[in-house]
């Protein structure tokens, strides 16, 4: 009889990370994806994309998701507004990573309680360290 277990390669996380990325602009989304890029450590990124503030609310309220990227400049209604609502409606809203439109705007996102926020032109490796913050400190606390 063994006192130890042998380590089971399906005990490592290989579940997807679920994100929600919210533009009404199909080349801001292609550029956070492109940064972010497929795989965050040994976890597959799988994004949803949608472009209005009514498909975030079904998104939101149908799917657990592990982080929300909202673009602050979206027309019509913008991440932050989007953000503020939902961390008030949303008991256990996931953190969020709000979009500005420069970087002297980024303390608005303090106001919708954004968890991050990196500005306009989006720059790859800023977007990727900023979702690699809330996946790595996930993991470090564990």
């Amino acid at each position: 009889m063994r006192d130890i277990a042998p380590r089971s390669h399906s005990a490592v996380s290989t579940a997807r990370i679920r994100i929600l990325l919210y533009s009404d602009d199909l080349h801001t989304r292609d550029r956070v994806r492109a940064g972010v890029g497929k795989a965050i450590g040994a976890r597959e990124v799988k994004w949803t994309e949608v472009a209005t503030v009514e498909a975030v609310i079904s998104e939101v309220d149908d799917n657990d998701f592990e982080l929300l990227i909202l673009d602050g400049e979206a027309s019509r209604a913008g991440g932050m507004g989007i953000c503020y609502q939902l961390k008030h409606e949303i008991a256990s809203c996931p953190p969020v990573l709000v979009i500005v439109g420069r970087r002297d705007d980024a303390w608005l996102a303090t106001w919708s309680l954004a968890d991050a926020a990196i500005a306009h032109p989006i720059d790859p490796f800023e977007v990727r360290a900023a979702v690699e913050g809330f996946f790595v400190q996930a993991s470090v606390s564990r």
